[in-house]
Order: structure tokens, then sequence, then C-alpha cells
């Protein structure tokens, strides 16, 4: 049928027509419109966060929760101020001293742990250059002792020449002597001794020597019973040798009867000059400060 065949394939062509007539009106009037009816597209600004519908890859979303403030950043703490370096107060040769100190102990422990010849022999330069300085220093300090009396200790010990030790040895005993004549007022000695020990023998007759010559009484003290020759009067031991710890004999003691107090003077055979000594140095007033536990108190009643 031919007339059928003419609308058929006409139609498609009517519906191609009319949206391209659609299309070219719409065209026109968007070309043609008012500018009242023109809407103003601001550019999106590159700097400001996109919209969230805006953002094809998370959707569309009616709401949204607002983003975390972050806190600041807390300031990195501020640095003390840098104090200038102080000068040093001392005096120059103080700190010269101390640096030339440091300095020989470091070559030494070099030295020491590379004993190479280079290392030691400069350790032993700079050490000898200190015992140099050192002996200067003697040198110096010896004229200015000569000069000055009270800074000469050679004037106030024992003397070194010969004349003088024999002028100064007679002078303190002499003093000795006075000192132990003013003690034998007030002080005996004990002497403990046992009758077969032949050391007690020996040792008798220069304590009555020495009790006839000074003045000082001698109480002679049998630890086993028996006598002397020099002492036939004695008394037996009432246990006062082992009050005051007497392990051997002889022995010799200051004692003070009024007050008491016991003071060793030594042990074994003994002259005259070293009773002498003793005496004077136990009998001094700071002996008992310096070494108080070897003064004790016995009653002799």
């Amino acid at each position: 049928m031919p007339t059928g065949t003419t609308r058929s394939a006409s139609r498609p062509l009517t519906l191609l027509a009319i949206t391209l007539a659609l299309a070219s009106a719409a065209a026109g009037a968007a070309a043609q419109g008012q500018p009242g009816d023109q809407v103003a597209t601001a550019a999106p600004s590159t700097t400001a966060q996109p919209l969230f519908w805006l953002d094809h890859r998370r959707g569309w979303h009616f709401y949204e929760d607002p983003e975390l403030e972050l806190p600041p950043k807390p300031l990195p703490p501020a640095k003390p101020p840098v104090k200038p370096k102080q000068p040093d107060a001392r005096a120059p040769e103080l700190v010269e001293f101390e640096a030339l100190q440091k300095r020989l102990e470091e070559y030494r422990n070099i030295a020491i742990i590379r004993p190479t010849e280079s290392n030691v022999r400069r350790y032993m330069e700079l050490e000898a250059s200190v015992v140099r300085q050192a002996s200067y220093f003697a040198d110096v300090a010896q004229r200015v002792a000569w000069a000055t009396p009270n800074l000469d200790m050679t004037l106030e010990g024992r003397p070194v020449n010969a004349q003088a030790i024999q002028v100064y040895d007679r002078e303190l005993s002499a003093d000795r002597q006075r000192s132990v004549a003013t003690l034998g007022k007030s002080h005996v000695l004990f002497f403990f001794f046992r009758s077969d020990c032949p050391y007690c023998h020996a040792f008798a007759p220069t304590l009555e020597a020495f009790q006839a010559r000074h003045g000082i009484q001698v109480v002679p003290i049998s630890v086993d019973g028996g006598g002397l020759p020099q002492f036939p009067s004695f008394r037996r031991d009432n246990g006062i040798a082992k009050t005051l710890q007497v392990t051997q004999v002889p022995a010799v003691f200051l004692a003070e009867p009024f007050t008491g107090k016991i003071s060793p003077l030594g042990y074994g055979v003994l002259s005259e000059s070293q009773l002498l000594e003793r005496i004077s140095t136990v009998a001094a007033p700071a002996t008992a400060q310096l070494v108080p536990s070897t003064v004790r108190q016995v009653s002799l009643k």
C-alpha cells in the first residue's frame, strides 16, 4: 500500500523537526532574553571549601557534621638568654697554676697509656720545669725565713748545729728536772715488776737513783708477790695491774693519788732521760685532750 508506507516514513521526520524547532527556539530565547532575566554565575573560588552538593565523590547530603577545630599548636619553650661569660675574678697566678697542673696530669696520663719516646719526653720536660719552679720557691722561702725569726722553724725546734744541740739539750734537761721536781709534790711512780724478771732487776737501780735525784716517790708493786733488792718494801698487787691492763713487766705509770688519775709512761727498761721526757710530756695540760683514752681514773684508797 503506497499510501501507508509514505505515512510511516514521514512520522520520524516530523518528530525530528519538532525537536530541532524547540531547541532553536530555546537558543533564540536565551540569546534575546531580557537583562533582568539573566542570572550571573560567579566563578567558584579556588580557596573556599567546595559545597557538599558539588562534590560528586561524596554524593548528595542534606546534613554534615562541622569539621572539628584543632587546638593551636603550642609554642616552643623560649630558650633562656645566654649569659655572657664572666671574667675569672681569681688571681691570674691561680688560673695559671691550675692550667699547669691539668696539663702536667694530661701529659702524664698520655705517656702512661702511650709510652712513646715523644710522649714520655714531653711529660718529663714539663715535670722538670715544675721541679725547677718548686726549687726556686724553696730558695726564696729559705731566704725569707733567714730574715724573719718568727718564720724560721729551726729556731723553734731542735737545732741542727752541734754546739747549739748541746745547749738545747742542757736547757731542756734542766726544764724537765724542774718539772719533775714540781710533780714530785703531788705525783708518784707506780713500778710494776716480778721478782723473777731479769729486766725488772736491771731497771730497778735506775728507778732508785731517779727517785733520789728528782724527789719523786717510786711505789713498787709486785705482780708475783716477790721483792727486789732495791725495793725491799713493796706492795702486793691487789687487782690494780688488771685494772690498768698491765700485760708485761717492767711497767711504769705516773699517778696522782689525790685525783686517782693514772697515765702510762711505758714498758721495758727506760733510761733516766727517757723518764724525764715522758713524765714532762704526760704531765702537760694538753696531753689528756690529745689522747684521753690513755688516762684512767682509779680509786687508790
